[in-house]
């Protein structure tokens, strides 16, 4: 059965229904033969974006749906319990306008109607080959040219979602070498001399889902376009992420979501000895299981979102529900296959993919490991605090 919302308004409620019904009748009879065949559907996004579904999270009066955190992630959530490829993309696109919607001057704001009006979509590119989880190890460096116009950057960055789709990136590389306070955040069309692009990974799951390697060669982009003061990029990419590693958590609870969909379905119909395989105590007791943990992560997922709305701190809360829903996503998924026997192994039903897909979510973003590490400080901090006091 689908999630149950308590949609916090009235628009809310119309928002979770406009996207259940684009999921049903748009994404899922496309998302088995695009998974299929690798293709990214950039007419979806377009979809998206023209029925006000890529900007949901900021302000109206940047063209945004002004929408809470806690409506946007449930929006998420239902893309991504039919396809999970495009729910992360709808992520990525969210967090790649966050810098220059919170950190951008006036005038550079007047770019977000145009980057959240559906036409365009965004990449983050922050990570490297040697500074995955160690975002502060980049090398990309870019040079403010003598005039102070532009700047030169030259580097690669690796595994960028939407890398050589997306219209614009948002950029991270090196102004100086003091560490992480020597890095600077960019913002980068899309198609620019001294841009090209690696040829798109081949990977275990969301393979609708295009990655690449984007590599800058002596690139000019101009100084106006630089994001926050040169040194200020490392701060506003771990503030970036704390907001999409709920964007993520989001699509690991849809992922999970569809899954348990599938299984309960497949179990209500599968008959073994005179009756259905869902009147068996053992596969009831597994399902029980998968669909406790999916409401469990959504509760923390929701929790920190609404933290996130009220203004208050939710970097743990983040971590937590990153770290939660996609390890639920992994297990659930996995279940899933379990309860399907041997069709869930065959690509004739989604669960196979699912589970695939599911794995990725413990890596991006902050692998869970790193999650813990997060997790694990915050209660350092707040056991020293609570010593001194």
């Amino acid at each position: 059965m689908p999630a149950e919302r308590m949609p916090p308004t009235p628009e809310a409620d119309d928002l979770f229904a406009l996207t259940r019904e684009i999921a049903q009748k748009e994404l899922a009879p496309r998302a088995a033969p695009a998974e299929e065949a690798g293709e990214f559907p950039r007419e979806i996004f377009r979809l998206l974006g023209r029925s006000g579904l890529l900007g949901l999270p900021y302000p109206e009066e940047h063209g945004g749906g002004g929408q809470p955190y806690e409506v946007y992630l449930q929006v998420l959530e239902e893309i991504a319990a039919v396809w999970a490829s495009v729910a992360v993309g709808v992520s990525v696109h969210t967090l790649a306008c966050y810098p220059l919607a919170v950190y951008g001057t006036d005038e550079q704001r007047k770019r977000l109607p145009e980057l959240l009006g559906g036409e365009l979509l965004g990449g983050y590119a922050l990570s490297e080959a040697h500074a995955g989880s160690d975002a502060g190890a980049l090398s990309t460096r870019a040079v403010l040219e003598e005039d102070g116009t532009a700047y030169r950057v030259t580097g690669t960055k690796t595994w960028i979602t939407h890398g050589g789709e997306a219209d614009f990136y948002t950029l991270f590389a090196r102004t100086s070498d003091e560490g992480t306070r020597g890095i600077s955040c960019f913002l980068v069309e899309g198609r620019m001399p001294g841009l090209t692009f690696g040829p798109p990974e081949r990977k275990m799951g969301l393979t609708g889902s295009t990655t690449a390697q984007l590599h800058f060669d002596d690139a000019r982009v101009a100084a106006q376009w630089r994001i926050g003061e040169e040194g200020q990029g490392f701060p506003i990419a771990l503030s970036a992420l704390d907001s999409g590693r709920l964007g993520i958590a989001a699509c690991a609870v849809g992922l999970a979501q569809g899954a348990l969909d599938h299984a309960v379905s497949y179990a209500a119909r599968r008959e073994q000895f005179g009756r259905p395989i869902i009147a068996n105590q053992g596969l009831a007791f597994m399902l029980a299981d998968m669909a406790a943990a999916v409401e469990s992560a959504r509760a923390t997922y929701l929790e920190a979102a609404r933290r996130r709305d009220r203004g208050l701190p939710f970097s743990r809360q983040a971590s937590i529900a990153k770290l939660v829903a996609t390890d639920t996503a992994m297990r659930v998924t996995t279940d899933a296959v379990q309860v399907l026997g041997g069709y869930g192994y065959t690509r004739d039903f989604p669960v196979e993919r699912y589970m695939r897909e599911a794995k990725v979510m413990q890596i991006f973003e902050g692998t869970n490991q790193i999650q813990r590490m997060v997790i694990g400080r915050h209660l350092a901090r707040t056991a020293a605090l609570q010593d001194a006091t």
